[in-house]
């Protein structure tokens, strides 16, 4: 992902959530470690909406291996967070979701980035090819 502010347009899925009051830190804004939740938690959900995660129970996870967040503006509480999703890489067993946060109804980003997941086989902790039911769920966001 560049370092160019995104727009909505450019993401295939949507997530809201709310910021809430313990996101702040001590100047009044979002912590920066709290971006990397939000999209965290935005990828979890799409997974498990689209039935291939569950997250007691699923033999194959993925883990993340990498995360970068780029911050172009401020979000506080008590914005709304709409975090918007794409798969810019679909690999064998990985994939590259590039996120972007949303503040209320603002068409471009206040931050951009990206989670690398591994999959992987949950009692041997060893790389895997992606389930074919999951691979189809995310090929629902290949850009």
């Amino acid at each position: 992902m560049s370092h160019t502010r995104p727009t909505r347009s450019q993401f295939r899925h949507f997530t809201t959530m709310p910021s809430r009051w313990g996101d702040h830190d001590s100047y009044g804004h979002v912590n920066n470690v709290v971006y990397h939740s939000y999209y965290e938690s935005a990828v979890s959900l799409f997974l498990v909406e689209q039935g291939t995660l569950d997250i007691a129970s699923s033999p194959v996870i993925g883990l993340i291996v990498e995360n970068c967040c780029t911050y172009f503006s401020s979000v506080s509480f008590p914005d709304r967070i709409t975090v918007g999703m794409r798969i810019a890489k679909l690999g064998n067993s990985s994939a590259r979701y590039e996120l972007a946060l949303f503040r209320n109804d603002e068409q471009e980003a206040s931050a951009a980035g990206y989670i690398v997941y591994v999959y992987v086989d949950r009692a041997s902790n060893q790389s895997t090819a992606i389930p074919e039911h999951v691979r189809a769920a995310l090929l629902k966001l290949v850009d």
